[in-house]
């Protein structure tokens, strides 16, 4: 078995694009189900794949890391393999500190703009999380739910926001709460070369060393995912977006996906990219379309 683990994960870090005019996808594909089939071998039995956890004790393998864990379950990020400590965020989820941040959101959505419009005019459906992000052949770019918010604003007279936190974190979680209340999926599309050339953009950087730690994105959650730094288990990239925008305990307040990343640059020893970025747009559709058909949860929280 391991040595299918990793072979599959060879596939999922070395993939090159082999699409063709009929299937815009299907490269995308073959690494979704890798990273799916990948995941679901290495926390068969963290016990017997203890290779994966060398920082482990015997007592975390055996009592703290539950066996068979399944697709759906690696949207709760390392809580999917941490017992211990899925009971403490069950009782956090009790009386999560980001409710207040959904009324405000919902309240956001409704108010006038300064020209009589309001966000309902940019966005008619509210249950829309799991559609983003998506790439626009138009603008040949792909676009975020956050530069989607900023487009609103700026086209209707008014000053962005700031992309990483506060009222656009709180849109969001309005947004993201009504996707899951509504039982949607991530549902995203490559339905085009320029589309599938996005994807394949961020893949590259998802994987690529950066910064002067000489880490990629891929070193903690994919080959990292479960292994222990100090009191903490590194998350998996697959279910990695579903549960935006979170509370992050350390941040105390809510963040988008976009701070989080400008975080892990921070953690990589590289500057962080800007949220509007064409980097940090092909980045998070990448990481999205890992994602695709689990159930969207947010807003969560997260340590």
């Amino acid at each position: 078995m391991l040595l299918k683990i990793a072979k599959i994960s060879a596939l999922v870090a070395l993939a090159t694009c082999t699409l063709n005019a009929g299937g815009f996808d299907t490269q995308a594909e073959k690494d979704r189900t890798a990273l799916v089939a990948y995941s679901e071998a290495k926390f068969k039995d963290a016990d017997k794949n203890r290779m994966y956890f060398p920082y482990s004790t015997d007592d975390e393998l055996k009592n703290n890391f539950p066996k068979n864990i399944k697709h759906d379950a690696f949207a709760l990020g390392s809580y999917a393999f941490n017992s211990r400590g899925k009971s403490q965020y069950d009782d956090i989820k009790e009386m999560p500190p980001y409710e207040d941040a959904i009324d405000e959101g919902e309240e956001l959505y409704s108010k006038k703009f300064a020209n009589g419009k309001s966000f309902k005019d940019c966005f008619p459906k509210t249950d829309i999380a799991g559609e983003y992000p998506y790439f626009d052949d138009k603008k040949n770019s792909v676009v975020t739910i956050t530069s989607a918010i900023d487009e609103c604003l700026v086209s209707n007279g008014e000053k962005s926001w700031n992309m990483k936190k506060g009222k656009s974190a709180k849109l969001q979680a309005y947004f993201s709460f009504a996707t899951m209340e509504a039982g949607k999926k991530v549902n995203l599309k490559i339905q085009s070369q320029a589309a599938a050339d996005a994807y394949e953009r961020g893949k590259k950087e998802y994987y690529s060393q950066r910064g002067y730690l000489k880490l990629s994105c891929a070193n903690c959650h994919v080959q990292g995912t479960g292994q222990r730094v100090r009191a903490e288990y590194m998350s998996p990239l697959l279910g990695q977006t579903t549960h935006f925008p979170v509370f992050r305990l350390k941040w105390n307040s809510l963040g988008t996906l976009e701070r989080r990343m400008a975080g892990c640059n921070k953690d990589q020893g590289e500057n962080p990219h800007k949220a509007a970025s064409g980097w940090m747009k092909d980045l998070l559709y990448f990481m999205a379309y890992m994602s695709n058909g689990m159930a969207i949860d947010g807003p969560d929280i997260r340590k």
